[in-house]
């Protein structure tokens, strides 16, 4: 932790990583990529709904997203949407995948591999389903719940 609170101290460092992260941004927009703006400085935000507009919101469309990507280019992301905060009646405001920038781990070449292959995935982006439920926890079900495609 230590390591940490010195670097997010030095300017430097965080010049180059809220430039790397908006590198990726400004690669994935240039694509037609739909993401929240302005990058952050710590991960960049895929609007699920607007990459997958077939998927219905009860099929949670940020979850095939962070599937295809894994399976297309070993990709982990994270959905931030109706699985992780859904259920019982609630929907939240957002579908969105996390791609997660975490410190001193990615170069240059590593983030231009991330563009082309979420680019790739979205140029098949038709090609991806939707998902229902198989099994879930009573509680935490993004963690270990069982989904299958429709």
């Amino acid at each position: 932790m230590a390591q940490g609170f010195r670097e997010v101290l030095d300017e430097d460092y965080l010049h180059y990583r809220i430039i790397s992260t908006a590198y990726l941004g400004h690669r994935l927009v240039e694509g037609g990529v739909p993401i929240v703006q302005p990058p952050g400085g710590h991960a960049i935000y895929i609007d699920a709904d607007e990459f997958c507009p077939h998927i219905p919101p009860g099929q949670f469309p940020g979850q095939p997203l962070d599937c295809a990507l894994y399976r297309h280019a070993g990709i982990r992301a994270v959905e931030i949407g109706s699985l992780m905060f859904g259920g019982e009646g609630r929907r939240p405001e957002l579908e969105l995948v996390r791609l997660g920038m975490p410190r001193r781990v990615y170069t240059q070449s590593h983030l231009d591999y991330v563009s082309e292959a979420v680019l790739e995935v979205y140029q098949k982006r038709e090609t991806l389903r939707g998902l229902r439920i198989v099994e879930e926890p009573p509680q935490l079900r993004h963690f270990t719940a069982r989904l299958e495609e429709i």
